[in-house]
């Protein structure tokens, strides 16, 4: 005979469950209603572009998703909360930075392998030929210049970060790519590469003032090889500032700047300069009508070229005014993509267009943004 157990469950043990219940519940519906709100109060985006069929066959489409629901008020604290506690526990900077040396923070993004690369890099460096020689019917020159990874130029401070043989020729590779197309290009390694000392921020993606600097004197080299005339620039009154830290976008990235400054990662003291241009005295008609002061030079590009005051440096390596369209965030060809829409170029466009990009970005898929074209 088949014996029955009805032992009714312990009670504690029965509260427990319920109230573990209870608590999941909440927590799910806290989130459905913080993504609702975020999605029908806040307007909140959840793809960058439409879904084509091949963006959501390879998983981009569930990425971006995923990426702009993350913003959401409970998710963003949620997610706030958890880096602060993984790095105070665990030295953990979260999926996109790494630590190098002591003090020395890099971005993932320029150690990952892409699939495709090659096929990616061909099809942006056609993008450049096909918009050099659209801009060449219309009286305007091109030159290319490709910014080298800080992983690559600061080799020797990323003590156990592998980054991987193949990324080796990735940037002289695409550069002579470019070249063969029969445009301008110039690789800003070997300029990098000889700065004493730092050419890179530690804990910042970007270029110091050192780098900076160096970048813009090899590039109003190549510029002056070219031949372009050039519209005088003003004189610049350069001063130093005193050394004090600087918080690093790296920092940001990680989603530790929130922290009190002695729990983030250890901020690099840098001594920055100010560049005041000097008004110019009107000196000839085109100076009266104000067509005088324009720059026949456009720069096209990324953050790197807002950065350590790079367009300073180069207006005074140059002698020449030159204008800064570049684009926090603009990738490959995000400020190509606005500047060619924009005002300023329909009604003032330039005699040379300097188009800076990264390194990082020359393999990654393909977006929309990275088909350029002149309208």
């Amino acid at each position: 005979m088949n014996a029955t157990n009805t032992t009714p469950p312990y009670a504690p043990a029965t509260r427990t469950s319920k109230l573990a219940a209870v608590g999941l519940i909440a927590f799910l519906a806290a989130g459905f209603v913080s993504n609702g709100w975020g999605v029908l109060a806040q307007h909140m985006q959840l793809m960058r572009e439409d879904p084509s069929l091949e963006r959501v066959l390879d998983g981009t489409v569930m990425r971006e998703i995923a990426e702009h629901m993350s913003n959401a008020p409970l998710t963003a604290e949620a997610a706030r909360l958890q880096r602060g506690l993984g790095w105070l526990t665990l030295r953990d900077l979260g999926p996109r930075v790494r630590q190098g040396c002591p003090g020395w923070l890099f971005l993932r993004d320029e150690l990952l392998v892409h699939r495709d690369g090659a096929s990616h890099a061909e099809t942006r460096a056609a993008t450049v030929a096909q918009l050099r020689q659209a801009l060449a019917r219309r009286g305007i020159a091109l030159l290319v210049a490709v910014v080298p990874d800080k992983t690559r130029i600061e080799a020797e401070h990323l003590c156990g970060l592998h980054r991987p043989a193949v990324l080796d020729s990735r940037a002289a590779e695409w550069t002579a790519r470019v070249a063969a197309h029969g445009v301008p290009v110039l690789d800003l390694t070997a300029a990098l590469g000889k700065v004493p000392g730092d050419a890179y921020l530690r804990t910042d993606t970007h270029w110091n003032e050192a780098g900076a600097g160096a970048a813009a004197h090899a590039l109003a080299e190549r510029i002056r090889a070219l031949g372009t005339p050039l519209q005088p620039g003003p004189a610049y009154q350069v001063q130093a500032q005193a050394p004090a830290p600087r918080a690093g976008d790296l920092v940001r990235l990680a989603g530790l700047d929130w922290l009190p400054p002695s729990w983030q990662p250890q901020a690099e003291i840098v001594q920055e300069h100010t560049y005041t241009a000097q008004a110019q005295a009107a000196a000839s008609a085109d100076d009266l009508f104000g067509d005088a002061g324009l720059p026949t030079i456009a720069v096209l590009g990324t953050s790197y070229s807002r950065t350590s005051n790079f367009i300073p440096q180069l207006s005074q390596a140059l002698g020449a005014a030159v204008g800064n369209f570049a684009r926090d965030g603009g990738e490959f060809g995000g400020a190509a993509q606005a500047y060619f829409a924009s005002p300023a170029y329909r009604q003032t466009p330039p005699k040379l267009i300097v188009w800076e990009v990264n390194e990082r970005d020359l393999q990654t898929p393909l977006k929309d943004a990275d088909a350029v074209q002149l309208k």
